[in-house]
């Protein structure tokens, strides 16, 4: 079976996004020790990005990719890794609901953690341009990233949303979404209902510890 992990795939897309924004330093973080360890969210069934945000705050940082790699399915929580934090975070901020505008300074500064309905045919063969969102209502089932935000040549206004279905899918991985649709409320697909981010103080990260072995 697929494994819903995209929450831990949107978390640690802001983690590493606030990270290198203010260390310099593109550092691929684990989803996997959020599916793992996080206790709020359920692993491969799905959960909050910012029950993840408030989890990596508590547990003093998260690992890295390479130190504790993705396996697409719950394992058990390997606590020696998780005494190995690489990038630390100070809690998160929630983007007040259904506004646009406030979505787009959140955007501004940094990648944000936002929560779609993906259900619709139409996302799931999206190839390439602005997608409109015809098929797909307020269900949110999916958590991605938006990243940037642009105009297209047309004057169509749109998100730059990082997915996790792998590079094959959309425009290298990312779609881009209309915004500004005053229909909706909450944007295309919900974008702007429920979106957040990390906040990141200090321009360093604790240095990494041997991970210890358990007494």
């Amino acid at each position: 079976g697929k494994c819903g992990s995209c929450w831990a795939f949107s978390t640690v897309v802001g983690v590493e996004g606030i990270n290198k924004i203010k260390t310099g330093q593109l550092v691929s973080l684990s989803e996997q020790e959020l599916v793992d360890c996080e206790t709020d969210n359920e692993g491969c069934n799905g959960g909050l990005m910012e029950n993840a945000y408030e989890f990596i705050k508590k547990s003093g940082g998260i690992t890295t990719e390479r130190l504790y790699p993705y396996k697409a399915r719950d394992g058990s929580c390997d606590s020696s890794k998780m005494n190995a934090p690489a990038v630390t975070i100070d809690g998160h901020e929630m983007v007040p609901a259904n506004d646009e505008n406030a979505l787009m300074k959140a955007v501004a500064n940094q990648p944000v953690s936002v929560a779609i309905d993906a259900s619709g045919s139409d996302m799931q063969f999206y190839s390439e341009g602005v997608y409109t969102g015809d098929s797909c209502g307020n269900e949110l089932d999916h958590g991605v990233a938006v990243v940037g935000y642009g105009t297209a040549l047309d004057g169509t206004k749109y998100w730059i949303v990082k997915n996790s279905w792998g590079t094959g899918w959309g425009e290298q991985g990312y779609i881009r979404m209309q915004r500004g649709v005053d229909a909706a409320e909450g944007g295309v697909c919900g974008i702007a209902m429920e979106a957040s981010y990390p906040l990141k103080l200090s321009s360093h990260n604790p240095k990494p510890s041997p991970p210890k072995d358990e007494l």
